[in-house]
């Protein structure tokens, strides 16, 4: 079972996981979180522009951002995914969003197969809210099959390089295991869930029934991106939500 920290200020609680996001947020009693996706991915650096411009434009600090979902042109190798991350949290490091020792924020990065954006980018963003009465919300981060911050991602790949039926079978198994435990800690279900997000290029209709739909996990339906995940040699990524709220705005 995960460990949550609560940020009382900002008004969710997060799974501490690696140094470039958190496993997932929830939001705490008296808030909800929110969800905005860009019609069209925006550039990483223009898109943080926006996302603090909309935040002060509803009044929340920038603190309140939580969870965001890029997509980027390819997928890159640890190493390359590293540098683009220590870049990434600077923003987050302005913002006062890590000032307690550790990164909050929840996120997916994921790489278009067929049209990819010519840079990184932001899809979507997730900030709290203040809502007395508000149901629980929650948002898990993105996770390929492969245990993160305990070694290279090669090293702990689940099925590494087989991509038939029964190896991407096994990658499922285990992304559907830790979104259960990412939800169990946030106080999620796959009953409270409002979205399920699968990212591969693969065929997942072999596993959608006894796996994804058993589970329960397809309950309002799946939206499968054909998308790779972010780092070389991952195959499949999940991510989970249940949230009251989304809007589209403007690119």
């Amino acid at each position: 079972m995960y460990e949550t920290r609560e940020r009382p200020a900002d008004g969710y609680k997060a799974i501490p996981a690696v140094f470039q996001y958190s496993a997932g947020v929830a939001a705490l009693p008296g808030f909800r979180i929110e969800r905005v996706r860009f019609a069209e991915p925006v550039p990483l650096m223009a898109g943080f522009t926006k996302i603090a411009d909309y935040l002060r434009g509803i009044g929340r600090p920038l603190t309140a951002f939580c969870q965001c979902e890029l997509r980027s042109p390819g997928q890159f190798t640890e190493e390359g995914f590293r540098q683009f991350n220590l870049g990434y949290a600077r923003t987050l490091e302005e913002w006062g969003i890590l000032a307690e020792g550790y990164n909050p924020v929840a996120r997916s990065n994921v790489c278009p197969e067929l049209t990819p954006p010519a840079e990184p980018g932001f899809h979507s963003f997730s900030f709290t809210l203040p809502d007395a009465g508000a149901a629980h919300s929650f948002v898990t981060a993105g996770s390929g099959e492969s245990t993160e911050g305990k070694g290279s991602y090669e090293e702990k790949t689940i099925a590494l390089g087989d991509t038939s039926p029964s190896g991407l079978r096994r990658k499922a198994q285990f992304v559907l295991d830790e979104m259960e435990r990412r939800m169990a800690a946030l106080g999620g279900s796959w009953g409270m869930a409002t979205a399920a997000q699968v990212y591969t290029i693969h065929d997942i209709h072999p596993i959608l029934g006894d796996e994804l739909v058993r589970r329960g996990a397809a309950r309002h339906g799946v939206t499968w991106h054909h998308c790779r995940p972010p780092v070389v040699g991952l195959e499949y990524e999940m991510d989970v939500r249940g949230l009251p709220l989304e809007r589209v705005i403007p690119a």
